[in-house]
């Protein structure tokens, strides 16, 4: 497989680890994602979950843990240590702040769109900071908003891009009408993405790596998106089905021993679909039960917490500590085809040989046709 650039870093391996919120991607596992070669993530979503004062200092409390969690993944690689924080959150200003000033080297942002930055941070000198910014997308008319914003506000453009199709894990960037139209496919939105950016890569005379989301699960899919002009992939069902992901033992059982068919689209209390493994707990949400939980504070922006049935939070932590009977796994659409929990080391190993295959096949075929037509 080709490296990945993205700024001032270069991945061995053109693989982003997608961040998994809620305690799912930590320190443990973007650390030997990194030491693999490719580009380890820590996510942000719910990280002080186990400070002794989160109810009572939510965001000192989160940034005390992403602080933590950014050294923890330093002390055990030297590789390329990325941060996932969400627009939606509501201490989005205090994290962002926070992974700059522990020199994070990436920092994807997502779940809406990142067309501010916290006043904290020397605008004027973005593009001198260690820390690079990629925003991640779902359409190439967001990916244009961002890049017109930045380029006005701060004479300066993201340093690459993820653009996440319908297939993806988790909350998604698409009405529930949109997941299974063809319009919007991976295949269909990844080039409407190349091609929006393409006139601000030229203005400001700067290579912009676009990074294909949602759906990717073997070395022939990256090689497929690669073909179709992204320079890199991101990756999360496979990474949870490692011994290194941070999640329980149980949360890796649910992707093991799901089917087709326990993948399913729910609507989540904060206003998006999203694509989860269906088990008791939603089927218990579903019919109309509402959870008893009490808000200590608002993770979300977007968060009704008055009226929705369950605090999502919650659910997610619950999951991530192996208490699946009060919450649920988020999972990308191929996770059925999990079937073993392998190392980081061997799931690249496998996608970095499937990749080598998929290339030799093309080139074969390329070989035949000029022989054909000479």
């Amino acid at each position: 497989m080709p490296a990945l650039r993205i700024g001032d870093w270069e991945a061995d391996i053109p693989i982003v680890q997608g961040g998994m919120g809620v305690g799912i991607s930590l320190s443990g596992l973007a650390s030997a994602v990194a030491n693999a070669g490719g580009i380890g993530v820590i996510a942000t979503a719910g990280i002080g979950q186990f400070e002794p004062d989160l109810k009572t200092n939510f965001k000192k409390a989160n940034k005390r843990a992403l602080r933590k969690e950014i050294q923890k993944a330093r002390a055990k690689t030297d590789g390329i240590i990325g941060v996932n924080i969400m627009v939606a959150l509501s201490d989005f200003n205090d994290l962002v702040q926070c992974a700059v000033e522990e020199e994070a080297n990436l920092l994807f942002v997502g779940a809406g769109l990142p067309i501010r930055l916290p006043e904290t941070l020397p605008l004027d000198k973005l593009g001198e900071l260690a820390t690079k910014f990629v925003p991640i997308v779902s359409s190439g008319r967001a990916a244009k908003l961002i890049f017109r914003s930045w380029a006005k506000q701060f004479n300066h453009i993201p340093d690459a891009v993820v653009v996440e199709g319908p297939l993806a894990g988790g909350h998604l960037g698409f009405k529930k009408e949109q997941i299974d139209n063809p319009d919007y496919t991976l295949e269909k939105i990844l080039p409407e993405v190349i091609t929006a950016i393409k006139p601000y890569e030229e203005l400001f005379n700067k290579s912009v790596p676009v990074i294909a989301a949602g759906g990717i699960y073997t070395g022939a899919d990256i090689h497929k998106f690669m073909q179709l002009g992204a320079q890199g992939v991101q990756m999360g069902t496979r990474f949870v089905a490692t011994h290194e992901c941070d999640a329980s033992q149980e949360f890796k059982d649910s992707y093991l021993n799901c089917n087709k068919e326990d993948i399913v689209l729910i609507d989540s209390p904060v206003g998006l679909p999203g694509r989860a493994i269906r088990n008791e707990f939603l089927e218990r949400v579903s019919s109309g039960v509402k959870e008893t939980f009490k808000c200590p504070w608002k993770c979300l922006r977007s968060c009704d917490f008055k009226n929705v049935p369950y605090c999502i939070a919650l659910a997610l932590a619950n999951a991530k500590k192996g208490d699946l009977e009060n919450g649920f796994a988020f999972a990308g659409a191929n996770t059925y085809r999990v079937d073993e929990i392998i190392s980081v080391k061997e799931l690249i190993e496998t996608l970095t040989e499937e990749y080598g295959c998929s290339n030799a096949a093309v080139a074969t075929v390329q070989k035949t046709d000029i022989e054909h037509f000479k």
